[in-house]
């Protein structure tokens, strides 16, 4: 099912065409993936959701480009958050979320970027990790500290947030992931284009060695 959720639309530069970005969210259950989703799409916040997996779309202007944003918001059974072969093939980037109040939840997520790390297709699949519910404290089982090295040994993002409390914060946590999201595709253009004319070259040589 497609939910379809437009921003503001701001005319486009000549010339500029729109972006997608398909952004999959993965957590184990009731860590406020859904909260984060409808956040970002409507700044309001609501507490409780049903058991449905959807797909939600947003535009939005990033650094002065116009991008269509996708968010697969999955649904897991308990302290798991596994990844499908057809959410994997869809996915351009991926924000894993876990509750700071849930040790458990800290773990699944843990687990789900090693998995991502060994496998060659998700490897360089750009991640945001996501600590939410940032305004209960006073339960915190998993410190800032402990999100932090996890995203640095694992070369992710990673914020702390609140989706019952910010606006703000929910935001730079989409648009940093379409940030990543942009910088993989050019390097991996970038990448093609060494390729090519490492290509070229090796053929123009090869065809003179033979003559």
């Amino acid at each position: 099912m497609v939910v379809e959720v437009k921003s503001r639309m701001e005319v486009m530069e000549p010339n500029q065409q729109r972006v997608e970005a398909n952004i999959l969210l993965l957590g184990a259950h009731n860590v406020g993936k859904t909260a984060l989703t409808v956040r970002f799409l409507t700044r309001r916040f609501i507490g409780e959701y049903g058991d449905i997996e959807l797909i939600y779309s947003r535009v939005d202007r990033v650094d002065g480009q116009e991008i269509g944003i996708n968010i697969w918001d999955s649904q897991a059974e308990g302290k798991t958050c596994s990844v499908s072969d057809k959410q994997l093939q869809w996915a351009d980037g991926m924000v894993l979320v876990y509750d700071i109040c849930d040790r458990g939840s800290f773990e699944a997520i843990r687990q789900q970027l090693q998995l991502i790390r060994r496998s060659r297709k998700m490897s360089s699949l750009p991640v945001v990790i996501v600590g939410n519910k940032r305004d209960l404290q006073h339960h915190r089982r998993v410190s800032g500290e402990e999100g932090h090295l996890l995203a640095l040994t694992e070369r992710c993002g990673f914020f702390e947030v609140s989706a019952a409390e910010t606006y703000h914060g929910v935001l730079l946590v989409f648009h940093r992931l379409v940030d990543l999201v942009r910088e993989t595709r050019a390097l991996r253009k970038s990448m093609a284009g060494v390729r090519g004319i490492v290509r070229s070259m090796s053929a123009v040589f090869g065809k003179k060695r033979a003559e």
